[in-house]
């Protein structure tokens, strides 16, 4: 049994690099392609054996939070830790509160289209599965992950990955160059379910999801100049139908030399590829003196999964 009291695993943002939306299922989901990019802003979510003494109710969290994110079972943070417990045998009638303590430190934008909540997820299967020393591996917990959300399989594994049917059964692709990358973060969020259902107003008979070989043999070749124009997002004609100002940012991205940009996702965090980190930060400056956004904050990509610091 691990002696671990403590564990804290760090977990990165993603942007989609492609998003490929296809017509709706019979289960409400979309087919997808989506090529996703996990980048270096992360979140921390450290779990805990319970303090009798000093219990602590429901979730903790800190850093850019907002009011979006739940502090309670709904959380999905919260319920992949249930789902694990259950998994490993608690049964109904236990309290997550008996079995751990949750604190999530967020970096990544809330409802800003770069699955905070789904890294949070991914961070807490791993984190619970090596606090209650379960002997899951990173692998083995992905059909947990899937799931949670169609998002947190992708969290887990990191790097840069295909991700089809729903986004969820992933293969690895090939990434051969640091991209560096400025997100523009606007004012409040979007509904990923509300820009859904703009998309099938606006695009009723949706074609099947292709991947877009253009992408693929830039990623390969490290070319970061043919990335950026590679970059698409189906789902960007919704989100400029249901927040047109984005269409102003994306300009002004395009007018600073950004290699490329797209909306992020569901958004409405826009995203602009650099040529490196130095361009980056200008590109960064441009934007916040373009006055089209709340912030700016740089990353770079790719970069592992979930990945434990602290136990």
């Amino acid at each position: 049994m691990t002696a671990a009291t403590t564990v804290t695993v760090r977990v990165p943002a993603k942007v989609n690099l492609q998003l490929a939306v296809g017509p709706a299922r019979e289960d409400g989901y979309h087919e997808l392609v989506n090529v996703f990019h996990a980048v270096s802003l992360y979140d921390e979510v450290t779990v805990r054996r319970p303090d009798s003494a000093a219990r602590v109710s429901g979730i903790s969290l800190s850093g850019a939070t907002g009011s979006d994110v739940p502090q309670d079972s709904t959380n999905l943070a919260a319920r992949a830790a249930e789902l694990l417990a259950h998994r490993i045998g608690y049964r109904g009638g236990v309290d997550l509160g008996d079995l751990v303590d949750l604190r999530i430190h967020k970096a990544i934008p809330v409802a800003g289209g770069m699955a905070g909540g789904s890294a949070d997820a991914a961070a807490a299967l791993l984190a619970c599965a090596t606090l209650w020393n379960t002997g899951h591996t990173v692998s083995e917990l992905a059909p947990l992950a899937a799931e949670l959300g169609s998002d947190v399989p992708f969290a887990l594994m990191g790097h840069t990955a295909v991700g089809r049917s729903r986004g969820e059964q992933l293969t690895p692709l090939t990434c051969t160059v640091t991209l560096h990358w400025v997100f523009a973060l606007a004012h409040g969020g979007l509904s990923t379910a509300e820009v859904y259902r703009a998309y099938d107003r606006i695009r009723p008979q949706a074609p099947e999801p292709e991947l877009s070989h253009a992408l693929t043999r830039a990623l390969e070749a490290g070319d970061a100049a043919a990335v950026g124009q590679a970059l698409h997002n189906d789902l960007q004609p919704a989100a400029l139908d249901l927040r047109p100002e984005l269409a102003r940012t994306l300009q002004a991205g395009a007018d600073a030399g950004a290699l490329g940009g797209i909306v992020s996702g569901s958004g409405p965090t826009c995203a602009f590829l650099a040529r490196d980190g130095e361009h980056a930060r200008e590109l960064a400056a441009e934007l916040e003196w373009s006055g089209t956004c709340l912030r700016t904050v740089c990353a770079h990509g790719p970069v592992p999964g979930a990945t434990r610091t602290q136990g």
